[in-house]
């Protein structure tokens, strides 16, 4: 029996990119449930004015929105809520329509006014019901329901490892870096750019990171007094290595060593007149938050919104108000009180000077990213003893992301004492000893690039060519090994790893990297690549939706995936598809005729718009112009069909700046993983991988144990429990 009858959603504070996907997903699986499901127009004051601001919502009121940024609910300031007289008022306006529960999507401070709101709920009615305004029916609920979300670009609420917003605005700061370089490196210019972050340095030190940026200043970084001094000094250095360009990111927050604000055109003065350079300031403002929502927004707030309604009718009031945020990809509940204490502490102890615990309550990602970010800015490797040659290659299919995660691996690998060789090309490339140097500034402004600088390509070793490959790693002296790469390169290094005894070339420690936009590798819930390979398909279908909404029109769109359905799954529940057809399930004669069906009832009530995601290898006989041709035979009069093989283009393009992220992080990884072996004498071949939001290693052997050879992808899918959410939604 479900806690609560009908439900309102509301949006508050800041607008966030991904809000809509957030209401779409709440109201549409509050009505799947069958609940009453409202939408509360402009935050807390469309609860306080009532009547029209408070709508019943229906499926077709959200439908089209995943797309659009902003809130199609509106949002607003509304200062009647702070006083007890507003929240009253809200009571009976949401009381009289036998609303129980309450979804409110915004920042701390708007899950603060929930959170008293719910707890005043039972006392607000008593006197709404004393002076007459309504009237208390004697099996009325005491209590109202509330379920948060985190809604903030800032990404500085506590209880998520992201807010929804965050990916987007990282998205719009990263574009806006790149093409500053473009003009910066024309005109040998520094640029300083302004981003988001009264108090939190997420968006500047991420997007600093990813855009491969030579300074970075946080709110959470104490700076040292003649802090100046130490960037100016660096910039200079790297101008005698060769690089005559600057970006400098500065979060909006930032502070000089005595607490003082400390704003972007400071920074531009002290480098004009220690620098001797031209140097611009660009504040990016409101442009971080705008415009249509990254695929990550829309996936986490799809998954949040629907489980925000999961959540209030399985426990409803019975629990105090709380937060469904994103914990090592999984959603997490934690109470309002606990979150905004939290979060709110992290602001105060910076004023208050507590740079190291404000450092630890951002928790261990943000410490991470910021001491890499430390080491990158380095003009030259700090080398303080010699761990002979490191390999370092690109195999398989490009991918995005290989050329930041090689920039990083070359950065790190210099400073630990590795001299880093490049084989080009692949293992094809090695086994013909294409092998070259790369130093520390030949690898500066690869964080943007596509592809791979290296070159790569599918080559699948053989018995025969083990003694060619000992001999090119003998003659280069190699000795570690880091591979970027798909399952070619998994299984190239397990055919090494099993004839270490028999070439002893082979008996070195070796990490590899999972590279692969199909998302089908062991011992990791992402692979470089996947996020920038989804967020091409995402782009594409918003283009396909434009045009095929002008006309009475079905599409059948094929993506990328081999045996694996991530990207036919996830592109589904990003784009609002009508279905999808993945390996793992395959396709059935009857599942097209009830597809037929639902498309023809769909398009005879007026739909003008049907979007179907193949996954290329969903099925050997019903393959994408199968389908099509069966869709459109049937459809008649009543719509057209047409198709769309994306191919390559899911591959192309810069890489996203999760994609950057996490490259950087697993290049560390691999370092330290190299490292920790040298240290135990341990001579092992290790892979490594994202789960949650930790990286973990794991012996390349048992990792490929968790495969599914038949169908050469791991046999735990975690994605796959989102495949009939998006269905439902």
């Amino acid at each position: 029996m479900s806690q609560v009858h009908a439900i309102a959603v509301l949006t508050s504070g800041g607008d966030a990119p991904g809000m809509n996907a957030a209401i779409r997903a709440a109201v549409r699986m509050a009505l799947h449930c069958g609940l009453e499901v409202y939408g509360i127009h402009n935050g807390w004051q469309g609860a306080v004015d009532g009547g029209e601001a408070i709508t019943k919502m229906t499926w077709g009121s959200v439908g089209g929105i995943l797309q659009r940024g902003g809130t199609i609910l509106g949002t607003a300031r509304c200062q009647a809520f702070h006083h007890r007289e507003g929240r009253r008022q809200a009571a009976i306006n949401l009381y009289r329509l036998g609303i129980d529960g309450l979804v409110v999507i915004g920042g701390e401070g708007s899950l603060t006014g929930a959170r008293i709101f719910a707890e005043e709920w039972p006392q607000l009615l008593q006197e709404a019901a004393a002076q007459g305004q309504i009237t208390l029916e004697s099996d009325a609920r005491p209590q109202l329901a509330v379920v948060g979300l985190p809604g903030s670009i800032d990404n500085d609420t506590y209880g998520s490892d992201m807010s929804i917003g965050a990916d987007t605005a990282l998205h719009r700061i990263v574009t806006a870096a790149d093409q500053l370089v473009s003009t910066a490196s024309a005109h040998q210019r520094t640029f300083i750019m302004e981003v988001m972050g009264r108090h939190c340095g997420y968006l500047a030190l991420a997007g600093g990171l990813a855009a491969g940026s030579h300074w970075v200043i946080v709110p959470e970084e104490e700076l040292k007094p003649r802090w100046h001094r130490e960037m100016v000094n660096s910039l200079k250095r790297s101008r005698k290595a060769g690089r005559q360009h600057a970006i400098i990111v500065v979060a909006e927050g930032a502070r000089h060593p005595d607490g003082l604000p400390l704003d972007a055109s400071t920074v531009r003065d002290i480098l004009m007149q220690r620098l001797d350079v031209e140097a611009r300031v660009t504040v990016l403002g409101h442009v971080q938050r705008g415009g249509s929502p990254s695929a990550y927004d829309r996936v986490l707030a799809s998954r949040l919104g629907a489980a925000a309604v999961k959540d209030l009718i399985n426990v409803g009031a019975s629990q105090a108000p709380r937060m469904l945020g994103i914990v090592e990809n999984k959603i997490q509940s934690t109470p309002l009180a606990e979150m905004v204490e939290k979060s709110r502490s992290v602001g105060e102890h910076i004023d208050e000077g507590n740079y190291e615990t404000a450092l630890q309550l951002r928790g261990y990602s943000f410490q991470e990213q910021l001491k890499l970010f430390r080491l990158l800015r380095q003009s030259a490797p700090d080398v303080k003893s010699s761990q002979g040659n490191l390999l370092v290659l690109t195999a398989g299919h490009d991918v995005p992301g290989m050329n930041p995660c090689v920039r990083v691996l070359t950065r790190v690998a210099l400073n630990r004492g590795y001299q880093v060789l490049a084989a080009q090309y692949g293992f094809s490339g090695l086994l013909s000893n294409q092998v070259k140097p790369l130093a520390w500034m030949e690898v500066s402004g690869w964080a943007a690039r596509g592809g791979s600088e290296l070159g790569t390509g599918r080559y699948e070793l053989h018995e025969q060519d083990l003694p060619a490959l000992a001999d090119v790693l003998r003659q280069q002296q190699i000795s570690a090994m880091v591979v970027v790469g798909g399952l070619d390169a998994y299984r190239n290094l397990a055919l090494m790893q099993a004839r270490q005894q028999q070439y002893p070339e082979f008996h070195i420690p070796v990490v590899i990297i999972p590279a692969s936009i199909t998302n089908m590798l062991p011992n990791t819930d992402f692979s470089l690549g996947t996020d920038t390979a989804l967020n091409n398909i995402v782009s594409a279908i918003d283009r396909v939706k434009d045009t095929a909404s002008a006309n009475k029109r079905a599409f059948v769109i094929e993506v990328a995936g081999y045996h694996s359905g991530y990207l036919a799954i996830m592109a589904a529940l990003a784009s609002g598809a009508e279905g999808m057809y993945i390996p793992e399930e395959g396709i059935s004669l009857q599942q097209l005729a009830d597809d037929v069906v639902a498309l023809r009832q769909g398009f005879a009530a007026g739909k003008r718009l049907a979007l179907w995601i193949q996954s290329e290898n969903a099925s050997p006989v019903y393959d994408q112009s199968m389908v099509r041709r069966i869709l459109e035979q049937e459809g008649g009069e009543l719509f057209d069909v047409r198709s769309v093989v994306l191919g390559h283009i899911q591959r192309g393009g810069a890489p996203s700046p999760f994609d950057r992220i996490l490259a950087g992080r697993f290049a560390v990884a691999a370092i330290e993983t190299l490292s920790n072996m040298a240290i135990e004498s341990s001579l092992d071949y290790q892979c490594v991988g994202l789960r949650g939001k930790h990286i973990v290693g794991k012996n390349l052997s048992a990792a490929l144990e968790e495969m599914d050879w038949p169908y050469e992808r791991p046999r735990d899918e975690w994605f796959m429990e989102l495949a009939e959410l998006a269905r439902i939604l």
